[in-house]
């Protein structure tokens, strides 16, 4: 049986539906960051506003763009909820701002899982789409993260082994 037999034909249908569902959940981010910057936006002002309607209109071109992807990979793209279940109450610019910051985290870490498909250029469509979120945060939260898009817990370094204690 050659390498393109049907154990080839599975491996690649496998690494296709991988990658179709890392960019419907990349697509899902982006859909719930434009329904979230949506609610953020209606409790900021001044130059905070206007950075989160340019910010909601980069989400709304690269969830056109992700669209226009998965249709062009005979996927049918993941509609939009008509709402979305926020992390927490927003009722303050603070709280609009720690929206902003979780959304633009979400949508990182969402863009981190089309990184780690199998196909290079989705690889590299990745890696270059997570520079946008990334950079909003950080606008955001006034500093950067060293790995945006990773949990918490994957950032802190392991702990180190305690050597064995000596019986006596």
């Amino acid at each position: 049986m050659s390498a393109t037999g049907s154990g080839g034909r599975r491996a690649e249908a496998a690494a296709a539906n991988a990658a179709n569902k890392a960019l419907q959940d990349a697509l899902a981010a982006e859909n719930a960051a434009i329904f979230g910057y949506g609610v953020a936006g209606a409790y900021l002002a001044g130059a905070r506003q206007a950075a989160a309607t340019a910010y909601w209109n980069d989400h709304r071109s690269a969830r056109d763009t992700l669209a226009a992807l998965l249709r062009a990979r005979r996927q049918q793209p993941v509609a939009a909820a008509a709402a979305y279940r926020l992390p927490f109450g927003v009722r303050s610019a603070a709280t609009a701002v720690s929206l902003a910051i979780f959304l633009e985290d979400g949508v990182t870490a969402a863009y981190l899982g089309l990184v780690a498909a199998g196909d290079a250029g989705l690889r590299a469509f990745g890696a270059r789409a997570m520079q946008g979120p990334a950079v909003r945060a950080t606008f955001w939260r006034g500093s950067s993260l060293a790995f945006p898009g990773m949990p918490p817990a994957a950032r802190r370094p392991p702990r180190s082994p305690r050597p064995p204690r000596s019986g006596g």
